[in-house]
Protein backbone atom coordinates (compact mmCIF):
# COMPACT_ATOMS: atom_id res chain seq x y z
CA UNK A 1 0.00 0.00 0.00
CA UNK A 2 1.52 3.35 -0.90
CA UNK A 3 2.38 5.63 1.97
CA UNK A 4 0.78 8.94 1.12
CA UNK A 5 2.79 12.02 1.93
CA UNK A 6 6.16 10.30 2.21
CA UNK A 7 8.93 10.87 -0.27
CA UNK A 8 10.58 8.10 -2.28
CA UNK A 9 12.98 10.44 -4.04
CA UNK A 10 16.48 9.03 -4.40
CA UNK A 11 19.27 10.53 -2.36
CA UNK A 12 17.20 11.48 0.64
CA UNK A 13 18.90 10.46 3.84
CA UNK A 14 15.59 9.88 5.64
CA UNK A 15 14.98 6.09 5.76
CA UNK A 16 11.63 6.10 3.97
CA UNK A 17 11.25 2.33 4.24
CA UNK A 18 11.42 2.69 8.01
CA UNK A 19 8.77 5.40 7.82
CA UNK A 20 6.50 3.00 5.92
CA UNK A 21 6.91 0.48 8.73
CA UNK A 22 4.69 2.29 11.18
CA UNK A 23 2.53 3.88 8.49
CA UNK A 24 1.50 0.53 7.10
CA UNK A 25 0.79 -1.10 10.43
CA UNK A 26 -1.46 1.77 11.42
CA UNK A 27 -3.62 1.68 8.29
CA UNK A 28 -5.53 -1.25 6.80
CA UNK A 29 -3.02 -3.58 5.18
CA UNK A 30 -3.11 -5.69 2.05
CA UNK A 31 -3.11 -9.42 2.61
CA UNK A 32 -3.15 -12.29 0.19
CA UNK A 33 -6.39 -14.27 0.39
CA UNK A 34 -6.15 -18.03 0.41
CA UNK A 35 -8.87 -19.08 -1.98
CA UNK A 36 -10.78 -22.26 -1.34
CA UNK A 37 -9.69 -22.65 2.25
CA UNK A 38 -12.22 -22.47 5.08
CA UNK A 39 -11.75 -19.60 7.49
CA UNK A 40 -11.13 -20.87 11.03
CA UNK A 41 -13.01 -19.11 13.80
CA UNK A 42 -9.81 -18.65 15.85
CA UNK A 43 -7.44 -16.23 14.13
CA UNK A 44 -4.98 -15.21 16.85
CA UNK A 45 -1.99 -16.65 14.97
CA UNK A 46 -3.06 -15.54 11.50
CA UNK A 47 -0.91 -12.38 11.51
CA UNK A 48 1.97 -10.94 13.51
CA UNK A 49 0.13 -8.08 15.19
CA UNK A 50 -2.57 -10.32 16.67
CA UNK A 51 -0.75 -12.29 19.42
CA UNK A 52 1.83 -9.63 20.20
CA UNK A 53 -0.62 -6.77 20.59
CA UNK A 54 -2.71 -8.97 22.86
CA UNK A 55 0.35 -10.02 24.86
CA UNK A 56 1.50 -6.41 25.18
CA UNK A 57 -1.91 -5.40 26.53
CA UNK A 58 -2.22 -8.29 28.96
CA UNK A 59 1.34 -7.91 30.21
CA UNK A 60 0.95 -4.17 30.75
CA UNK A 61 -2.28 -4.68 32.68
CA UNK A 62 -0.79 -7.35 34.95
CA UNK A 63 2.81 -6.35 35.53
CA UNK A 64 2.24 -2.84 36.85
CA UNK A 65 0.05 -3.95 39.80
CA UNK A 66 2.56 -6.72 40.57
CA UNK A 67 5.37 -4.17 40.59
CA UNK A 68 3.42 -1.87 42.91
CA UNK A 69 2.70 -4.77 45.25
CA UNK A 70 6.41 -5.65 45.39
CA UNK A 71 7.30 -2.00 45.89
CA UNK A 72 5.10 -1.78 48.95
CA UNK A 73 6.42 -4.99 50.48
CA UNK A 74 3.99 -7.69 49.39
CA UNK A 75 5.28 -11.21 50.00
CA UNK A 76 5.19 -12.47 46.42
CA UNK A 77 7.46 -14.93 44.59
CA UNK A 78 10.47 -13.05 43.22
CA UNK A 79 12.61 -13.86 40.24
CA UNK A 80 16.36 -13.42 39.82
CA UNK A 81 16.15 -9.61 39.47
CA UNK A 82 15.63 -7.06 42.25
CA UNK A 83 12.09 -5.64 41.97
CA UNK A 84 13.15 -2.20 40.72
CA UNK A 85 15.36 -3.65 37.99
CA UNK A 86 12.72 -6.20 37.07
CA UNK A 87 10.21 -3.38 36.61
CA UNK A 88 12.52 -1.35 34.37
CA UNK A 89 13.62 -4.37 32.35
CA UNK A 90 10.15 -5.77 31.76
CA UNK A 91 8.63 -2.48 30.73
CA UNK A 92 11.23 -2.29 27.96
CA UNK A 93 11.89 -5.91 26.99
CA UNK A 94 8.50 -7.31 27.94
CA UNK A 95 5.81 -4.75 27.15
CA UNK A 96 7.56 -2.51 24.58
CA UNK A 97 9.35 -5.41 22.86
CA UNK A 98 6.04 -7.23 22.34
CA UNK A 99 4.55 -4.13 20.73
CA UNK A 100 7.61 -3.66 18.49
CA UNK A 101 7.34 -7.29 17.39
CA UNK A 102 3.70 -6.83 16.49
CA UNK A 103 4.55 -3.70 14.51
CA UNK A 104 7.42 -5.24 12.56
CA UNK A 105 5.76 -8.59 11.85
CA UNK A 106 2.82 -6.75 10.34
CA UNK A 107 4.56 -3.93 8.50
CA UNK A 108 7.28 -5.91 6.74
CA UNK A 109 4.92 -8.19 4.76
CA UNK A 110 2.57 -5.27 4.25
CA UNK A 111 5.02 -3.14 2.30
CA UNK A 112 6.99 -5.97 0.69
CA UNK A 113 3.82 -7.62 -0.62
CA UNK A 114 4.90 -10.97 0.79
CA UNK A 115 2.84 -13.39 2.81
CA UNK A 116 2.30 -12.41 6.43
CA UNK A 117 3.94 -14.23 9.31
CA UNK A 118 1.58 -16.85 10.72
CA UNK A 119 1.45 -20.35 12.13
CA UNK A 120 4.62 -22.06 13.37
CA UNK A 121 7.08 -19.14 12.98
CA UNK A 122 4.73 -16.88 14.89
CA UNK A 123 4.16 -19.51 17.57
CA UNK A 124 7.91 -19.89 17.99
CA UNK A 125 8.38 -16.16 18.51
CA UNK A 126 5.53 -16.04 21.00
CA UNK A 127 7.08 -18.97 22.85
CA UNK A 128 10.46 -17.25 23.04
CA UNK A 129 8.90 -14.05 24.33
CA UNK A 130 6.94 -15.95 26.97
CA UNK A 131 10.02 -17.95 27.99
CA UNK A 132 11.95 -14.75 28.54
CA UNK A 133 9.21 -13.34 30.74
CA UNK A 134 9.04 -16.53 32.82
CA UNK A 135 12.77 -16.88 33.52
CA UNK A 136 13.14 -13.20 34.39
CA UNK A 137 10.03 -13.01 36.55
CA UNK A 138 9.75 -16.32 38.42
CA UNK A 139 12.06 -18.03 40.95
CA UNK A 140 12.89 -21.02 38.75
CA UNK A 141 16.36 -21.50 40.22
CA UNK A 142 18.15 -21.18 36.89
CA UNK A 143 21.73 -19.87 36.71
CA UNK A 144 21.94 -16.23 35.66
CA UNK A 145 23.71 -17.29 32.47
CA UNK A 146 20.75 -19.46 31.51
CA UNK A 147 18.33 -16.66 32.37
CA UNK A 148 20.29 -14.30 30.12
CA UNK A 149 20.46 -16.73 27.19
CA UNK A 150 16.72 -17.43 27.26
CA UNK A 151 15.77 -13.79 27.70
CA UNK A 152 18.14 -12.61 24.97
CA UNK A 153 16.87 -15.11 22.38
CA UNK A 154 13.70 -13.25 21.40
CA UNK A 155 15.09 -10.18 19.63
CA UNK A 156 17.59 -12.08 17.42
CA UNK A 157 14.82 -14.53 16.52
CA UNK A 158 12.58 -11.61 15.56
CA UNK A 159 15.38 -10.10 13.46
CA UNK A 160 16.05 -13.41 11.69
CA UNK A 161 12.35 -13.83 10.99
CA UNK A 162 12.01 -10.52 9.15
CA UNK A 163 15.51 -10.41 7.64
CA UNK A 164 14.82 -12.64 4.58
CA UNK A 165 11.91 -10.45 3.49
CA UNK A 166 14.00 -7.32 3.95
CA UNK A 167 16.84 -8.78 1.90
CA UNK A 168 14.48 -9.86 -0.87
CA UNK A 169 13.21 -6.27 -1.03
CA UNK A 170 16.62 -5.45 -2.53
CA UNK A 171 17.33 -2.13 -0.80
CA UNK A 172 19.93 -1.74 1.92
CA UNK A 173 17.93 0.95 3.73
CA UNK A 174 15.58 -1.78 4.90
CA UNK A 175 18.36 -3.15 7.07
CA UNK A 176 17.87 -0.14 9.36
CA UNK A 177 15.21 -2.26 11.05
CA UNK A 178 17.79 -4.90 11.87
CA UNK A 179 20.15 -2.22 13.16
CA UNK A 180 17.53 -0.95 15.60
CA UNK A 181 16.87 -4.47 16.83
CA UNK A 182 20.62 -5.01 17.22
CA UNK A 183 20.86 -1.95 19.46
CA UNK A 184 17.95 -3.19 21.56
CA UNK A 185 19.67 -6.55 21.86
CA UNK A 186 22.91 -4.85 22.89
CA UNK A 187 21.10 -2.96 25.63
CA UNK A 188 19.63 -6.15 27.04
CA UNK A 189 22.94 -7.99 26.71
CA UNK A 190 24.79 -5.26 28.61
CA UNK A 191 22.13 -5.39 31.31
CA UNK A 192 22.63 -9.12 31.82
CA UNK A 193 26.43 -8.82 31.53
CA UNK A 194 26.38 -6.33 34.39
CA UNK A 195 24.96 -9.05 36.60
CA UNK A 196 21.58 -7.34 36.89
CA UNK A 197 23.14 -4.85 39.23
CA UNK A 198 22.21 -1.65 37.41
CA UNK A 199 19.51 -0.26 35.16
CA UNK A 200 21.96 2.03 33.32
CA UNK A 201 22.47 -0.36 30.36
CA UNK A 202 18.74 -0.17 29.71
CA UNK A 203 19.08 3.50 28.80
CA UNK A 204 20.44 2.53 25.38
CA UNK A 205 17.27 0.57 24.67
CA UNK A 206 15.13 3.41 25.95
CA UNK A 207 16.91 5.86 23.66
CA UNK A 208 16.54 3.52 20.69
CA UNK A 209 12.78 3.44 21.22
CA UNK A 210 12.85 7.23 21.61
CA UNK A 211 14.55 7.45 18.21
CA UNK A 212 11.90 5.22 16.67
CA UNK A 213 9.10 7.32 18.14
CA UNK A 214 10.48 10.60 16.82
CA UNK A 215 11.34 9.27 13.36
CA UNK A 216 8.12 7.38 12.75
CA UNK A 217 5.79 9.67 14.67
CA UNK A 218 7.26 12.62 12.82
CA UNK A 219 5.95 11.16 9.58
CA UNK A 220 2.73 9.31 10.38
CA UNK A 221 1.15 11.89 12.71
CA UNK A 222 1.08 14.82 10.24
CA UNK A 223 0.16 12.46 7.39
CA UNK A 224 -2.76 10.89 9.27
CA UNK A 225 -3.87 14.30 10.57
CA UNK A 226 -3.83 15.94 7.16
CA UNK A 227 -5.77 13.06 5.57
CA UNK A 228 -8.37 13.01 8.35
CA UNK A 229 -8.91 16.77 8.24
CA UNK A 230 -9.41 16.67 4.50
CA UNK A 231 -12.02 13.94 4.94
CA UNK A 232 -13.85 16.30 7.28
CA UNK A 233 -13.74 19.06 4.65
CA UNK A 234 -10.99 21.07 6.32
CA UNK A 235 -8.45 22.15 3.71
CA UNK A 236 -5.58 22.52 6.16
CA UNK A 237 -2.11 21.91 4.80
CA UNK A 238 0.70 20.56 6.96
CA UNK A 239 3.76 21.20 4.80
CA UNK A 240 7.05 19.56 5.64
CA UNK A 241 9.82 21.68 7.11
CA UNK A 242 12.94 20.04 5.74
CA UNK A 243 15.46 21.59 8.12
CA UNK A 244 13.36 20.89 11.20
CA UNK A 245 12.44 17.37 10.13
CA UNK A 246 16.10 16.54 9.52
CA UNK A 247 17.41 18.18 12.68
CA UNK A 248 15.17 16.20 15.06
CA UNK A 249 16.47 12.69 14.24
CA UNK A 250 20.06 13.97 14.18
CA UNK A 251 19.67 15.40 17.68
CA UNK A 252 17.98 12.28 19.01
CA UNK A 253 20.73 10.11 17.51
CA UNK A 254 23.23 12.40 19.24
CA UNK A 255 21.43 11.80 22.53
CA UNK A 256 21.96 8.05 22.06
CA UNK A 257 25.70 8.55 21.53
CA UNK A 258 26.23 11.05 24.36
CA UNK A 259 24.26 8.93 26.82
CA UNK A 260 26.59 6.06 25.97
CA UNK A 261 29.91 7.88 26.28
CA UNK A 262 29.21 10.78 28.66
CA UNK A 263 25.88 10.24 30.46
CA UNK A 264 24.63 12.61 33.10
CA UNK A 265 26.61 15.67 32.03
CA UNK A 266 25.78 19.16 30.81
CA UNK A 267 26.16 18.14 27.17
CA UNK A 268 23.47 15.47 27.62
CA UNK A 269 21.24 18.09 29.19
CA UNK A 270 21.83 20.61 26.41
CA UNK A 271 21.08 18.08 23.69
CA UNK A 272 17.90 16.95 25.42
CA UNK A 273 16.72 20.55 25.85
CA UNK A 274 17.45 21.49 22.25
CA UNK A 275 15.72 18.36 20.95
CA UNK A 276 12.69 19.17 23.13
CA UNK A 277 12.40 22.66 21.65
CA UNK A 278 12.52 21.35 18.08
CA UNK A 279 9.99 18.63 18.87
CA UNK A 280 7.60 21.22 20.27
CA UNK A 281 8.01 23.28 17.09
CA UNK A 282 7.21 20.18 15.05
CA UNK A 283 4.13 19.38 17.09
CA UNK A 284 2.85 22.95 16.93
CA UNK A 285 2.76 22.73 13.10
CA UNK A 286 0.63 19.57 13.04
CA UNK A 287 -2.78 21.11 13.78
CA UNK A 288 -3.39 18.98 16.84
CA UNK A 289 -6.18 21.28 18.07
CA UNK A 290 -8.33 20.14 15.14
CA UNK A 291 -8.05 16.44 16.06
CA UNK A 292 -10.22 16.48 19.21
CA UNK A 293 -13.25 14.87 17.48
CA UNK A 294 -11.07 11.88 16.51
CA UNK A 295 -9.56 9.99 19.46
CA UNK A 296 -7.46 7.78 17.17
CA UNK A 297 -5.70 10.97 16.07
CA UNK A 298 -5.42 13.07 19.20
CA UNK A 299 -3.95 10.19 21.16
CA UNK A 300 -0.97 10.19 18.76
CA UNK A 301 -0.49 13.93 19.30
CA UNK A 302 -0.62 13.43 23.08
CA UNK A 303 1.91 10.61 22.84
CA UNK A 304 4.30 12.76 20.82
CA UNK A 305 3.88 15.66 23.25
CA UNK A 306 5.19 13.46 26.06
CA UNK A 307 8.56 13.20 24.27
CA UNK A 308 9.56 16.89 24.63
CA UNK A 309 8.07 16.88 28.14
CA UNK A 310 10.37 13.99 29.05
CA UNK A 311 13.40 15.65 27.47
CA UNK A 312 12.72 18.97 29.23
CA UNK A 313 12.45 17.16 32.56
CA UNK A 314 15.74 15.41 31.79
CA UNK A 315 17.40 18.74 31.01
CA UNK A 316 16.09 20.33 34.21
CA UNK A 317 17.28 17.40 36.32
CA UNK A 318 20.73 17.32 34.73
CA UNK A 319 21.11 21.04 35.40
CA UNK A 320 20.34 20.63 39.08
CA UNK A 321 16.62 21.32 39.38
CA UNK A 322 15.20 19.42 42.33
CA UNK A 323 13.14 16.77 40.60
CA UNK A 324 12.72 13.06 41.23
CA UNK A 325 15.50 11.48 39.13
CA UNK A 326 13.02 9.15 37.41
CA UNK A 327 10.51 11.83 36.40
CA UNK A 328 11.81 12.12 32.85
CA UNK A 329 12.10 8.35 32.51
CA UNK A 330 8.47 7.87 33.45
CA UNK A 331 7.41 10.69 31.13
CA UNK A 332 9.14 8.87 28.30
CA UNK A 333 8.02 5.36 29.29
CA UNK A 334 4.56 5.75 30.82
CA UNK A 335 3.81 8.86 28.75
CA UNK A 336 5.27 8.74 25.25
CA UNK A 337 5.95 5.05 24.69
CA UNK A 338 2.89 3.57 26.37
CA UNK A 339 0.50 6.13 24.86
CA UNK A 340 1.92 5.71 21.35
CA UNK A 341 1.76 1.93 21.72
CA UNK A 342 -1.85 1.97 22.93
CA UNK A 343 -2.87 4.40 20.19
CA UNK A 344 -1.21 2.52 17.35
CA UNK A 345 -2.24 -0.94 18.63
CA UNK A 346 -5.90 0.05 18.75
CA UNK A 347 -5.74 1.76 15.34
CA UNK A 348 -3.91 -1.12 13.67
CA UNK A 349 -6.13 -3.76 15.29
CA UNK A 350 -9.17 -2.09 13.76
CA UNK A 351 -7.65 -1.40 10.34
CA UNK A 352 -5.99 -4.77 9.86
CA UNK A 353 -9.12 -6.71 10.80
CA UNK A 354 -11.33 -4.91 8.31
CA UNK A 355 -13.11 -2.65 10.79
CA UNK A 356 -13.75 1.10 10.55
CA UNK A 357 -11.05 3.35 11.97
CA UNK A 358 -13.30 4.73 14.68
CA UNK A 359 -12.52 4.80 18.39
CA UNK A 360 -15.35 3.65 20.63
CA UNK A 361 -16.15 5.52 23.83
CA UNK A 362 -14.43 2.76 25.80
CA UNK A 363 -11.29 3.10 23.67
CA UNK A 364 -11.32 6.85 24.25
CA UNK A 365 -11.70 6.21 27.97
CA UNK A 366 -8.64 3.95 27.87
CA UNK A 367 -6.63 6.77 26.27
CA UNK A 368 -7.77 9.20 28.96
CA UNK A 369 -7.00 6.78 31.79
CA UNK A 370 -3.49 6.18 30.49
CA UNK A 371 -2.87 9.92 30.10
CA UNK A 372 -4.00 10.51 33.69
CA UNK A 373 -1.82 7.60 34.86
CA UNK A 374 1.27 9.08 33.24
CA UNK A 375 0.51 12.57 34.58
CA UNK A 376 0.02 11.20 38.09
CA UNK A 377 3.27 9.24 37.98
CA UNK A 378 5.34 12.07 36.49
CA UNK A 379 3.96 15.24 38.09
CA UNK A 380 2.35 14.00 41.29
CA UNK A 381 5.64 13.41 43.16
CA UNK A 382 6.88 16.81 41.95
CA UNK A 383 3.85 18.75 43.17
CA UNK A 384 3.29 16.84 46.45
CA UNK A 385 6.25 14.55 47.20
CA UNK A 386 4.84 13.77 50.65
CA UNK A 387 2.00 11.90 48.89
CA UNK A 388 4.39 9.76 46.88
CA UNK A 389 2.68 6.45 47.69
CA UNK A 390 -0.70 7.90 46.73
CA UNK A 391 0.61 8.96 43.31
CA UNK A 392 2.18 5.55 42.71
CA UNK A 393 -1.01 3.70 43.58
CA UNK A 394 -3.20 6.06 41.57
CA UNK A 395 -0.96 5.78 38.51
CA UNK A 396 -0.88 2.00 38.84
CA UNK A 397 -4.66 1.70 39.03
CA UNK A 398 -5.27 4.04 36.09
CA UNK A 399 -2.58 2.35 33.95
CA UNK A 400 -3.94 -1.12 34.67
CA UNK A 401 -7.51 -0.04 33.93
CA UNK A 402 -6.44 1.49 30.61
CA UNK A 403 -4.77 -1.68 29.37
CA UNK A 404 -7.45 -3.92 30.84
CA UNK A 405 -9.96 -1.98 28.75
CA UNK A 406 -7.79 -2.52 25.69
CA UNK A 407 -7.66 -6.28 26.34
CA UNK A 408 -11.41 -6.55 26.95
CA UNK A 409 -12.24 -4.54 23.84
CA UNK A 410 -9.64 -5.87 21.44
CA UNK A 411 -9.08 -9.50 22.46
CA UNK A 412 -12.22 -10.59 20.55
CA UNK A 413 -11.08 -8.53 17.55
CA UNK A 414 -7.58 -10.00 17.63
CA UNK A 415 -8.78 -13.58 18.09
CA UNK A 416 -11.50 -13.59 15.43
CA UNK A 417 -11.16 -13.52 11.63
CA UNK A 418 -11.28 -10.25 9.73
CA UNK A 419 -14.70 -8.64 9.55
CA UNK A 420 -14.40 -8.19 5.77
CA UNK A 421 -13.76 -11.88 5.08
CA UNK A 422 -10.19 -11.44 3.84
CA UNK A 423 -7.23 -13.43 5.06
CA UNK A 424 -4.95 -12.13 7.77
Amino acid sequence: MPAQGFSNAPGKWVPTRMIRLLHNIAEPGQTTPQAGKPRPSFALFNYGFRPFFLLAGVYAALVMPLWAALLFGADLPRGPLPPSLWHAHEMLFGFVAAAIAGFMLTAVPSWTGQRGYAGAPLLLLVGLWLAGRLVVSLPLGLPLVAVAIIDLAFIPALALTILPALLRAGKNKNLAFIGLLALLFASNAMFHAAGAGSSEPLRLGLNVVLFMLTMIGGRIIPAFTSAALKQRGMEISIPRHRLLDRAVPVLVASIIVVDLVAPGGRLAGLLAGLAAMLLLLQLARWQGRHTLPDALLWVLHVAYLWIPVALLLKTAWLFGVQLPPTSWLHALGSGAMATMILGVMSRASLGHTGRPLEASRATTLAYLLLTLAAASRVFGPVVAPQLWSLWINLATILWSLAFTLFVVLYAPILCRPRADGRAG
